[in-house]
């Protein structure tokens, strides 16, 4: 995910945010070793520490990547940060509106000045999913969402379950060193049934409201 981040284009500053709790240490000392700035911040309340991440950076929007995505593809980020930067005045931007990709490979770019207003909000669920609140129905935000024909939405790339973490073994063996690309990710698994059915039963949790 690193190696995405930076390869990305138009993204001026990488930061790793994780929790202040102990358990987290390991990840602020990955960070240290790979020269990238941590922010800490509360285990729960992930807004506050992305809106924490936003002032130590001194950001006008934050791309949001999250750690269960580990085959970003560094183009698709590229694409994300563009469209936001053609049009500031847009919010949010996203592959997961009119989600079009596999799951795992989620880029959303939100404007700092949403994100502060979201901050408004006490519901659990929008502290701890970040950008809830720009995308629900009604919120009057102003969104742009990527999308890629043909879909691959079928297919599932992202790391929640030890299903999951088998095919992505079996998959990044088939995949160069670099980053991988989506196109790339979705040929082999198009090709290879036998790797897709390995986390084909596994269904996504829901956003839970709270």
């Amino acid at each position: 995910m690193l190696r995405a981040a930076r390869a990305a284009r138009g993204v001026d500053e990488v930061l790793i945010a994780t929790s202040t709790e102990p358990a987290d240490d390991p990840v602020e000392a990955f960070a240290d070793a790979h020269g990238t700035r941590v922010v800490r911040g509360s285990q729960d309340d992930v807004l506050s520490r992305f809106l924490l991440a936003a002032r130590e950076s001194g950001a006008d929007a934050v791309v949001r990547l999250t750690a269960d995505c580990p085959l970003l593809d560094p183009e698709i980020i590229s694409q994300a940060v563009a469209l936001w930067r053609i049009d500031p005045a847009l919010d949010y931007v996203s592959t997961t509106q009119n989600r079009s990709l596999p799951r795992g490979l989620d880029v959303e770019v939100a404007a700092v000045s949403a994100l502060r207003a979201a901050d408004a909000r006490h519901e659990s669920h929008h502290r701890a999913h970040v950008t809830s609140a720009l995308y629900e129905e009604g919120s009057g935000f102003g969104l742009a969402s990527l999308s890629f024909r043909p879909p691959s939405d079928h297919l599932r790339v992202t790391l929640d379950t030890e299903e999951d973490a088998r095919l992505l073994d079996e998959l990044v063996a088939l995949l160069p060193s670099r980053p991988a690309r989506w196109r790339d990710v979705v040929r082999i698994l198009t090709d290879r049934p036998d790797i897709v059915a390995l986390n084909a039963h596994v269904e996504q949790k829901a956003l839970l409201e709270g």
